[in-house]
C-alpha cells in the first residue's frame, strides 16, 4: 500500500471510531496516527534486518506519542488506538484487521516463554482501557476484553471477558460488529457474586434472629413450668 492510500485509510478509520475528530486535518495530530505510521516504517526496517534503525524509529515514536509498538509485531489493517497513552505491543504480538485498543492496554508476555511470547488478536477484537493480555495465546474474532481485565489464557471467538484473572462471561451470542466500542455495558461477575453473598448473609441473619426468638420463647416457657 502506498503512503497516500495508507493515510486516506487511517483518516477514515480514526474518523469512524472517534467522534471527537471534527476534520481530516486533526487526524495528523492524533497519537494513534503518528504511532502506527512510524510502526509501518519501523516494521519494514525490521523485516530487512535493520534492527537498530527499526528500534530507533520505534523509540522516537514512543517519546512523541506514549505508544510503544515493537517493530517486530505483525499488525493488520484498520488498527485503532484511542488516546493511546501507555499502550504496549510486544515483539511477537499479532493483530488482525480492525482491532481496537484503548489507553493503558498491554499486549505482553509473562517472561517465561521463548519464541512466540505475545498474544495474537484476531479480526475485530476490542481491548478496553487498562486491560492486560499476557502470554502466547489467541483472542478469537469479535471478542471484547473489559476495562482493567487481566487475560492469561486463550479466548474463543465471539466472547466477552472481564475480571482479574479474566473470565469469559458471554460466548457465541450476537457477534460484536466493528463499530461496537462500548466499554461500559459489560457483565460484571464479581459484582454479581458480591450481591449474592450479601443476599445470603441477609437470609442467614433473618434465620438466626428467628431461631433466637424461638429459643427465647422455649426458655420462658420452661421457666414458667418450673415455677
Amino acid at each position: 500500500m502506498g503512503i497516500i492510500s495508507y493515510v486516506k485509510e487511517e483518516i477514515q478509520v480514526i474518523r469512524e471510531r472517534d467522534p471527537a475528530i471534527k476534520s481530516n486535518m486533526e487526524v495528523f495530530l492524533y497519537p494513534s496516527f503518528k504511532a502506527i505510521l512510524r510502526y509501518r516504517l519501523a516494521h519494514r526496517l525490521y523485516l530487512k534486518k535493520h534492527y537498530f534503525l527499526a528500534r530507533w524509529v520505534s523509540q522516537k515514536a514512543v517519546r512523541k506519542t506514549g505508544i510503544e509498538i515493537h517493530p517486530g509485531a505483525k499488525i493488520g489493517k484498520g488498527l485503532f488506538i484511542d488516546h493511546g497513552s501507555g499502550v504496549i505491543i510486544g515483539e511477537t504480538a499479532e493483530l488482525g484487521d480492525n482491532v481496537t485498543l484503548y489507553q493503558g492496554v498491554t499486549l505482553g508476555g509473562t517472561g517465561k516463554e521463548k519464541g512466540k511470547r505475545h498474544p495474537t488478536l484476531r479480526d475485530n477484537v476490542m481491548v478496553s482501557a487498562g486491560a492486560k493480555v499476557l502470554g502466547s495465546f489467541t483472542i478469537g474474532e469479535n471478542s471484547k476484553i473489559g476495562a482493567g481485565s487481566v487475560v492469561l489464557k486463550e479466548v474463543p471467538p465471539n466472547c466477552t471477558v472481564v475480571g482479574v484473572p479474566g473470565r469469559i462471561v458471554k460466548k457465541d451470542e450476537e457477534k460484536v460488529p466493528r463499530m461496537d466500542l462500548d466499554q461500559v455495558h459489560l457483565p460484571d461477575p464479581i459484582s454479581s457474586d458480591i450481591l449474592e453473598l450479601q443476599e445470603d448473609n441477609a437470609r442467614l441473619h433473618e434465620q438466626l434472629a428467628e431461631l433466637e426468638e424461638r429459643m427465647k420463647i422455649m426458655q420462658d416457657a420452661r421457666i414458667t413450668v418450673e415455677r
